[in-house]
């Protein structure tokens, strides 16, 4: 199992997505005021609003927080001005780490994740020190039980899927983010409901972690994950089975 995906297996278990939904919304309302301001108001043109606002929806956000976000991106209704920063650096045993962020402050934003690195292990780095080593990927997570893998994989396959892998009790489906949503769509067509899925980055190469280690980098992931500012984080650790349910518990 990737590094990736037993992130997200370690927040599902300890309840985190479901304990910080209204802050989801508010990650959700930012990306699409920002993906409004930077690409026009029109999903229909405009690929990363139409995700983001398919992300609210999947989400459950009312159609009127949706609307607003838009209209206050295209700057039909006063809001707030967002400014887009990637941080780069190293965690525990110099896993990389990369967190993108969405603030309107800068310096608070700055001192904020530089903090957080520093009270768990890690530290910033330069810009592009340990970017090279991620690439843009969709992920799609579906349940074994809810689909046969001959079947899936020639459904993802003929929608422009690149690979699907065994991940114990699911299956993750990867493609480019240009087949994200194509992919997403023949998946649901055929009456299959992914447990996960979203545009991320994902690393060539992955560090393992155990013990003290593994548990600081959870630390430093849940310390940076908790920030206002913070959109998405993203690494190449990686753990053994026992260390994650060690962890996860």
């Amino acid at each position: 199992m990737s590094g990736h995906s037993k992130w997200a297996t370690i927040k599902h278990k300890k309840g985190a997505l479901d304990a910080k939904r209204g802050k989801i919304f508010t990650r959700l309302i930012k990306e699409i005021t920002i993906a409004a301001k930077v690409g026009g108001g029109d999903p229909d043109g405009n690929p990363r609003l139409r995700t983001a606002v398919a992300a609210a929806k999947a989400e459950n956000m009312p159609a009127e927080n949706i609307k607003r976000a838009i209209q206050r991106g295209t700057g039909e209704l006063e809001g707030v001005s967002y400014e887009e920063i990637t941080f780069e650096g190293y965690g525990p045993g110099g896993v990389a780490v990369i967190v993108e962020v969405t603030t309107d402050n800068r310096n608070r934003a700055v001192s904020e994740i530089r903090h957080a690195f520093s009270k768990n292990g890690g530290n910033l780095g330069e810009s592009n020190s340990v970017s090279w080593m991620f690439s843009k990927k969709g992920v799609l997570s579906v349940a074994k039980a809810a689909a046969d893998e001959e079947k899936l994989m020639g459904i993802v396959l003929e929608a422009g899927a690149d690979d699907l892998n065994d991940e114990g009790d699911s299956w993750e489906i990867i493609c480019t983010p240009a087949a994200y949503e194509g992919v997403l769509t023949a998946v649901k067509a055929a009456g299959i409901e992914p447990e996960h899925a979203e545009v991320t980055m994902i690393a060539s190469t992955y560090t393992t972690l155990e013990g003290s280690a593994a548990n600081q980098m959870i630390r430093l992931l849940e310390a940076l994950e908790d920030l206002d500012d913070t959109q998405n984080v993203y690494s190449n650790f990686d753990m053994d089975a026992k260390t994650m349910e060690e962890v996860a518990g």
